[in-house]
């Protein structure tokens, strides 16, 4: 999709979107609001320090609710009161790591709080296009070398991809016994591997760390140097989730299902590789190699096969890796160096789906 296309499918059309606050949500909803559609964020308040929401001053822009999906009342009076044509569910605990310190908050807002988004939608009429975001991490991890499809075993043996394997099959449910019964409706969930980019300040993420490393001149330390992941800028997968979107609007039964959204498997890339990149763009940072690697597991090998979305929905990444991390590092030294966030995002924006606002 391109800027007009965006604006055909989205201007003046009323949005939904959980998890606005996010990393992600916070883009997807900027550029929701860039192409002209009303847009409801419904989310917890943004973490403490710095945050892409704040810095993009979103909440002059769309309708920002402050509320926890874990709220079954408050979620579905908020969605019915909006009466959204599109609904977009990002709204997670989305770290693994945080997983294994905290897994029934973990569960709780992954699976139970994707119940009550499910419901919402099921007992609000106007929607058509529903989205609902999980992850890669989805799949039962074989390791194997060739990408993961849609039709795959799910399952997760760290808390975090345990969660998005149950709520995929919760979607599942939900679909099959209420959502089918409502054809006009076009329900659909997506998958993403390892999004970067800008405005992304997460605890434990391979370019925050690096950014605030450089920041206080010390060293970024890798757990899982070797480790490779479908790394891919944020916009890649936004791109796949507005065009699936606006299929669903206008044949719900042909693209209803699941998607995957990743880059090929020549732009995957270690751990140890993407911190270097980072750092060189930076100008400053450097490595430190864990000597022993803590014993939680994650996966080191892990990438999707996406054939259905380039074959059925003409979907392809854009960037290279090379690109997406160029991007990335430009965001975060351009900013540290005084310009204006809104204006590199939506900069990249522009970049990314050509056109202008």
């Amino acid at each position: 999709m391109d800027m007009n296309s965006l604006r055909d499918a989205f201007s003046g059309k009323r949005v939904f979107v959980t998890g606005h606050t996010g990393f992600k949500g916070s883009w997807l909803a900027f550029i929701l609001a860039e192409v002209g559609a009303d847009v409801m964020g419904y989310a917890l308040p943004p973490a403490d320090g710095p945050s892409h929401f704040d810095l993009l001053h979103l909440s002059r822009h769309i309708a920002h609710r402050k509320g926890d999906i874990r709220d079954g009342a408050a979620l579905e009076s908020a969605m019915s009161e909006f009466r959204p044509e599109f609904v977009f569910h990002l709204a997670a605990q989305a770290l693994v790591k945080e997983s294994y310190a905290d897994p029934i908050t973990t569960f709780d807002t992954n699976v139970m709080g994707s119940v009550h988004v499910l419901q919402a939608v099921r007992q609000t009429d106007s929607v058509r296009s529903f989205v609902y975001i999980t992850s890669d991490k989805c799949y039962e991890n074989a390791e194997w070398v060739w990408g993961y499809r849609e039709s795959d075993r799910l399952g997760g043996r760290d808390p975090y991809s345990a969660s998005k394997a149950a709520a995929e099959i919760v979607f599942s449910a939900y679909a099959s016994s209420y959502l089918s019964g409502r054809p006009e409706l076009g329900a659909a969930t997506a998958r993403a591997g390892n999004v970067i980019g800008g405005g992304d300040w997460a605890i434990d993420r391979i370019v925050p760390d690096c950014v605030r490393a450089a920041g206080l001149d010390a060293a970024i330390q890798l757990r899982h140097p070797d480790a490779t992941r479908p790394w891919q800028h944020v916009l890649e997968p936004l791109s796949g989730y507005l065009l699936l979107a606006a299929r669903l609007r206008h044949e719900p039964q042909r693209f209803a299902g699941a998607w995957n959204f990743g880059p090929s498997s020549s732009e995957v890339r270690t751990v140890r590789e993407v911190a270097t990149t980072i750092m060189e763009h930076l100008g400053r940072g450097r490595l430190e190699i864990l000597e022993a690697p803590p014993k939680l597991h994650e996966a080191n090998l892990l990438q999707l096969n996406c054939d259905k979305a380039h074959q059925n929905l003409e979907w392809y990444p854009r960037w290279t890796v090379d690109k997406a991390l160029a991007e990335t590092a430009e965001w975060y030294r351009a900013t540290q160096g005084g310009a204006e966030p809104v204006v590199l995002t939506r900069k990249q924006v522009l970049d990314y789906f050509g056109g202008d606002v």
